[in-house]
């Protein structure tokens, strides 16, 4: 490479379990016209009998490391979201990125859902604390994710946790995704009410130049009731007559010449 431009810095990545290279490597020349001279020169032509591939290298389009700490949260509620997963699972470690709920067509939850963690010390933690634990009345399940390859092998296996644990050592970390606007925006603070100071003009406790509040207005007296109109009846006499003698339920009065009867009648 520097026969066609000045080479600043060479970096060709080793595997973390073999020791060797991947077959790949980057290459940073002093200026751009330096690169692409490169590339239009070498792209195509063999080396030690390999065909060599150049094209520029973009920092937003180089993968970032897996560390494959991710979890398959099964059996959740269909009102249980992103948000909700967060909210439960962030607390044992740092997550990548946003979790996931598995959606339809119709964005109904399939019950089912994956978290990803940066180590594998947080994901085994939220494995012993919330495997069979109850989110909104659904026992919950918590394993490791299937890897992606079809193979049917899952996450946290021993190679990925040698893997991890030697780029943790060397300074290695993954990318963390922030976490989308639209589902993890914060709730407005409520505005700060100002205290108001009760303290009386003049007193020992008031500030230089303080007004008080305006006195509150006297409550109005209630203005008097109307006159009774006139032409009512008289309200009737407050006590029982001296001839009333109270008979059995559904009989008229007693006929006149009627005596009470004897004290201790019929008792």
């Amino acid at each position: 490479m520097n026969h066609h431009g000045r080479v600043r810095t060479i970096n060709m990545p080793i595997d973390r379990v073999n020791g060797k290279h991947q077959s790949f490597g980057f290459v940073e020349f002093a200026t751009e016209q330096d690169a692409e001279y490169a590339i239009a020169v070498l792209n195509g032509t063999r080396l030690y009998g390999s065909q060599l591939r150049m094209n520029k290298a973009s920092a937003d389009k180089q993968k970032s490391v897996e560390v494959g700490a991710e979890l398959f949260i099964g059996n959740i509620d269909a009102m249980v979201d992103e948000r909700t997963l967060y909210d439960t699972f962030s607390r044992f470690g740092q997550l990548i990125n946003a979790p996931k709920v598995a959606r339809d067509e119709f964005n109904i939850s399939k019950g089912y859902g994956f978290v990803s963690y940066a180590d594998f010390d947080a994901s085994d933690a939220a494995i012993a604390n919330m495997h069979g634990q109850y989110i909104m009345n659904k026992q919950i399940s918590v394993q490791y994710a299937y890897k992606k390859d079809g193979k049917g092998e899952r996450h946290g296996d021993q190679a990925e946790r040698l893997l991890a644990k030697q780029g943790k050592v060397h300074g290695v970390a993954p990318a963390v995704q922030p976490l989308p606007a639209h589902l993890f925006h914060q709730a407005p603070q409520a505005p700060t009410v100002p205290t108001i100071n009760r303290a009386i003009p003049g007193a020992p406790n008031a500030p230089a130049g303080f007004v008080g509040p305006p006195p509150r207005a006297a409550a109005a007296a209630p203005a008097p009731l109307p006159p009774l109109p006139s032409g009512l009846p008289a309200r009737p006499p407050s006590g029982t007559p001296a001839n009333f003698y109270p008979g059995p339920p559904g009989f008229g009065p007693p006929p006149s010449g009627y005596a009470p009867p004897p004290p201790g009648f019929g008792r």
